[in-house]
């Protein structure tokens, strides 16, 4: 089977790669002119099946729960550490709520804290530890997934406007995020924006949900002492630079987890808008000769392995009802 996968996100990616593990002849087409310019760039990449529970439908939680696995056989640092949850010690009622919510979790108190991550001793009185998660550095997982790719001969064309395709293209996946919305008017868009910090003075280990009573965020580690901190939820197609109100927010709120965050250097502070569908969840569906796979919002590296496992199977299925006709 020959197939065109449209975008080089983190779906496309991950879809190209399983057409090309089961057998498929398949080009990727990508509109920019090089590797990470789109929103799976700045994600966290968590992997955090049983987090996202708090507010994301049972089957995401089902579905994530394998991507772990996925992403530690093809992906460099895939780090399985948990995730530690904690509040300000005024505000612990949010770890109940959080724990009402969610599955995979034990309790953990003011000693379990400082073992699990002793540069937050003292600051937390109790929180919420998941075991089986864990996170990988997205840019570093996309980059391997393009080699895998490059090594399977598959023909990766950036600077191309994957709009229009020659017949020969075969079976068409198209995963360019919102900017398919022209063919899927139900996509509305969520912009997220994330600051990266270095700093010696913080040594975290896992990442670290503070649930921050005016904007809950994330910081993972990516290593040499370098934090992504994250991220906002506007409701906006907005793609500009990352506003003061909410680089103040995320900063401010990095500052109460642990003040030494103060002192750290900025690096990056960078905004984009992820696809989301009316009820958060994404979707598969052909339109216009298409195969869409769309609506990731914020569970991009989470699920995207096993929608590309349903979006791979369906164009085998597709496939074969062209040379039934």
């Amino acid at each position: 089977m020959r197939a065109t996968v449209v975008g080089a996100g983190v779906v496309g990616l991950t879809t190209a790669l399983t057409l090309v593990e089961r057998g498929a002849t398949v080009a990727l087409v990508e509109r920019s002119k090089a590797l990470g310019a789109n929103a799976s760039w700045l994600a966290g990449g968590m992997l955090a099946p049983f987090c996202e529970g708090e507010s994301a439908p049972p089957e995401v939680v089902a579905l994530g729960a394998k991507a772990i696995d996925w992403w530690a056989r093809r992906a460099p640092g895939v780090v399985r550490a948990g995730t530690l949850v904690v509040a300000p010690p005024r505000d612990t009622n949010e770890i109940e709520r959080f724990a009402a919510r969610t599955s995979g979790h034990e309790r953990v108190d003011e000693a379990r804290i400082a073992a699990l991550e002793p540069d937050l001793a003292g600051r937390f009185r109790k929180g919420l530890f998941f075991a089986g998660e864990g996170h990988v550095d997205p840019r570093a997982a996309m980059r391997a997934l393009a080699g895998s790719l490059r090594e399977a001969g598959v023909d990766l064309r950036f600077g191309e406007d994957g709009e229009r395709l020659a017949p020969e293209a075969g079976i068409v996946v198209d995963c360019r995020g919102f900017a398919a919305r022209p063919q899927l008017p139900e996509l509305r868009g969520v912009r997220g924006e994330m600051i990266r910090v270095r700093t010696a003075e913080v040594r975290l280990t896992r990442t670290v949900r503070f649930l921050h009573p005016r904007i809950p965020l994330y910081v993972v580690p990516r290593g040499g002492g370098e934090f992504m901190i994250g991220a906002t939820m506007i409701e906006s197609a907005d793609r500009g630079a990352v506003t003061v109100r909410s680089a103040l927010e995320m900063l401010g709120a990095a500052y109460a987890l642990h003040p030494a965050f103060g002192e750290a250097e900025i690096l990056e502070m960078s905004a984009d808008v992820r696809p989301a569908y009316p009820n958060n969840e994404p979707r598969i569906v052909e339109r216009v000769g298409r195969i869409f796979v769309n609506g990731f919002y914020r569970h991009g590296f989470l699920l995207a392995p096993a929608f590309a496992d349903r979006a791979a199977k369906l164009a085998f299925e597709r496939a074969e009802d062209r040379v039934a006709i």
